[in-house]
């Protein structure tokens, strides 16, 4: 099973790759077609827009980049940074859709990658945590995280999930208010600090971002499901990628994994 798991995470990180844009040369392109509407001649605006969007148009290639025998989803234009056209049961059906479902990626996409980290750090130290403050630890025998599959979610105290909620709410209402605004694009709530100022390092940190979340978001489905199948939490099952290197192959060895 811990070669199993082992194949299972490179096989995921590799994946993530496939979420990889094909249309920074599109974006580019855009953007100079809109630059040289501006500095045109005022005579002949409609003729160059038309050009320009038919240009556009015919650079995108007709099948999705994604799931090469499927067509292209219309909504799916090229503009959003990481899209390759991955649509198939047609849900965004028009530009409003789409600005949705992105701010819905990218708000799963940020709690996957907490939760992501909090599921290991919770096996690692919420039994000692305990210990220290004197509590009964959340994990069970098996150092196992409470969740919907493992159980055990009763253990939680009510006002966690109130806070959460609060917390949860607070977000949801300042993004709405952010979304009135001119020129909001999905999920920018204001936090900058260390933002690139130019737009090509806008889109790669808007592109790590989205990598990184579907990417969690597959790994704590992966924990949850990993968990329930072997009955044994994912920290000890695969110490190598949450523990020191000699504790590990120390645990290995152990466990007759390593002769």
């Amino acid at each position: 099973m811990k070669v199993s798991t082992i194949a299972s995470a490179l096989a995921m990180a590799t994946a993530a790759t496939a979420f990889a844009p094909s249309n920074t040369a599109v974006r580019s392109t855009a953007r100079m077609m809109s630059a040289e509407l501006d500095d045109a001649d005022s005579a002949e605006p409609a003729v160059m827009a038309v050009e320009s969007s038919g240009a556009a148009a015919a650079a995108l290639p007709a099948q999705s980049a994604s799931i090469p025998f499927l067509a292209r989803p219309a909504a799916l234009d090229g503009t959003m940074v990481g899209d390759v056209g991955f649509d198939p049961l047609g849900f965004a059906k028009n530009k409003d859709d789409l600005a949705n479902y992105r701010e819905a990626e990218i708000k799963h996409g940020r709690l996957a990658m907490l939760a992501a980290a909090g599921w290991p750090l919770s096996e690692l130290f919420d039994k000692k945590i305990a210990a220290a403050l004197g509590m009964a630890p959340v994990l069970d025998a098996s150092d196992r995280v409470p969740s919907l599959l493992n159980g055990g979610l009763g253990k939680i105290s009510p006002a966690y999930w109130i806070g959460c909620l609060g917390a949860a709410a607070l977000v949801d209402v300042l993004g709405q208010l952010r979304m009135k605004g001119d020129g909001y694009q999905p999920g920018d709530y204001g936090l900058r600090l260390g933002y690139p100022a130019d737009e090509a390092g806008r889109e790669r940190m808007q592109l790590a971002e989205l990598k990184n979340g579907r990417l969690a978001m597959i790994a704590i489905f992966g924990f949850a499901v990993q968990e329930f199948v072997t009955k044994q939490g994912v920290v000890d099952e695969t110490p190598i990628f949450f523990k020191p290197l000699m504790q590990a192959m120390h645990e290995y060895a152990n466990s007759g994994y390593i002769q």
